[in-house]
C-alpha cells in the first residue's frame, strides 16, 4: 500500500473511534493484530499487549464509561513504508464527571491495507487519575 493509503487507515481508525463505532474501528485491524500501551498493568490495567478482541473489550469499556461527545484527533502524522507515527488527542467526559484530555503518539504498522500493530505512548498519570483513581471526594475525612 502508499504511504497516503496507509495515513488514510489510520486517520480513518481515529474518526471511527471518535463517531463510537468501536467495532468497525477494530475492524481496522488483522486478526492477528499486537496493540501495546503503555504503563505498568499493576498501576493502569489497560497497560500492556492486547489482542484485537481485548482492544474491542478496552474501547466497549470507553463508551460505556463515556459520554458523547468523544474525540481522538490527529494533530500530525508521518509516515514510511508501512509505518505511520501519529501525534493525536483525546476529549471524552466520564460519566463519573472526570474529563479525559490525553495526549498520544502512537505508531501503526499497515499491512494489506488493516493496521497490524500499535504502539501507543500517553500520559499513565492522567490515566491513572481519571479513570481508575477513587474519588477524593468519596473518601471519608479524619475526625
Amino acid at each position: 500500500m502508499s504511504i497516503d493509503a496507509n495515513k488514510a487507515i489510520a486517520t480513518r481508525f481515529c474518526e471511527l473511534f471518535t463517531a463510537g463505532q468501536m467495532q468497525a474501528a477494530v475492524d481496522l485491524m488483522t486478526d492477528d493484530a499486537r496493540y501495546w500501551i503503555l504503563g505498568r498493568r499493576d498501576i493502569v490495567p489497560s497497560a500492556g499487549e492486547h489482542s484485537k478482541s481485548g482492544m474491542k473489550r478496552i474501547f466497549d469499556a470507553i463508551v460505556e464509561r463515556t459520554e458523547a461527545p468523544r474525540s481522538l484527533t490527529v494533530k500530525s502524522m508521518i509516515a514510511e513504508g508501512d509505518e505511520v507515527a501519529m501525534e493525536a488527542e483525546s476529549h471524552m467526559r466520564l460519566t463519573n464527571g472526570r474529563v479525559y484530555n490525553n495526549l498520544y503518539h502512537m505508531r501503526l504498522t499497515i499491512r494489506d491495507g488493516k493496521i497490524t500493530a500499535v504502539r501507543e505512548y500517553l500520559d499513565t498519570q492522567h490515566v491513572y487519575e481519571t479513570w481508575y483513581a477513587p474519588d477524593p471526594a468519596a473518601r471519608p475525612t479524619a475526625a
